[in-house]
């Protein structure tokens, strides 16, 4: 019998069909587009519709999850299942969903005293928090407890690095991500920005590149500088509705020539895409710990 279960936020850029599959409750987030709230569906036909209506011109709106929208969640699972809670949050360095989530705790264990409920700040985006749900769906089929899979957690974040590039920046300047004249010079140029996270989840632009190619070619040499025994992982592969060759080639050269075991490759949702745009791609694995 499981000892705790696993939640999330459709953030976590995991498939609905997978998040089923291996218990992993996720919560959809919202979004607005001319006024109009949606939700995210988490699959792919619904993301290439979304990316569609960015390139015709849409501006889509995220919202964080209140701590009322956090309590309403764990309740139905509380009363559900009577388990403990291990919920795995947005990086609190790119979003405010971890905050909420914080003070939702303190509030949901106020009124059901009796419930155990642990947030994880992942310090990750998109499938990089997707991963640690994998990790602790893993660790829950293995009968851990929930006080063992936040150790692990908490121990093992710091090592999940991911490099990705996008040749389109203005929707990063659109959600304040980068500045103005930035998203102009880099157009201008044909200027591929690298970027990944630090230590406390902050967007950082590591390298220029002049050319898509050449910075997907850059990813490849950083990941192979950085991933520790690749051989044993899977690496987990996002994109923004990037051409289908795209990300095969990509998948085939990190397992082929970088050694991993293996790919898992899934659509970037509505709650990253709404800042990244149509058109980045990403790589995360586990290897050597993050910096600031």
């Amino acid at each position: 019998m499981h000892q705790f279960c696993v939640t999330t936020d459709s953030g976590c850029d995991l498939p609905a069909a997978f998040c089923e599959e291996r218990g992993i409750y996720a919560y959809r987030m919202k979004y607005t587009i001319d006024g109009i709230d949606y939700y995210d569906q988490m699959d792919v036909n619904s993301a290439i519709e979304f990316y569609n209506k960015m390139r015709n011109g849409a501006v889509p709106v995220t919202s964080q999850m209140t701590p009322f929208e956090f309590i309403d969640f764990w309740k139905k699972i509380w009363n559900d299942l009577k388990l403990p809670i291990v919920h795995i949050a947005m990086g609190s360095g790119i979003s405010g969903t971890c905050a909420n989530a914080m003070t939702a705790k303190q509030l949901f264990l106020e009124s059901h005293p009796e419930a155990k409920v642990y947030v994880v700040d992942s310090t990750l985006a998109s499938i990089g928090y997707g991963m640690l749900c994998v990790w602790a769906a893993d660790m829950r089929d293995a009968g851990k407890t929930p006080e063992e899979c936040v150790e692990y957690l908490e121990n093992r974040k710091l090592y999940v690095n991911t490099y990705y590039t996008t040749d389109n920046l203005i929707y990063l300047y659109r959600s304040g991500r980068v500045s103005r004249a930035g998203a102009i010079v880099s157009a201008a140029l044909s200027i591929n920005p690298i970027l990944n996270l630090d230590k406390e989840g902050h967007l950082v632009v590591r390298e220029k590149v002049r050319g898509r190619k050449r910075a997907i070619n850059r990813i490849y040499e950083i990941i192979q500088e950085l991933v520790i025994e690749p051989e044993n992982q899977t690496v987990y592969i996002c994109h923004s509705d990037c051409k289908e060759e795209e990300v095969k080639s990509f998948s085939e050269t990190l397992i082929n020539k970088l050694n991993f075991k293996g790919s898992f490759i899934s659509y970037i949702g509505t709650t990253i895409g709404s800042h990244s745009g149509p058109g980045l791609i990403a790589a995360f694995f586990t290897g050597k710990p993050r910096t600031m």
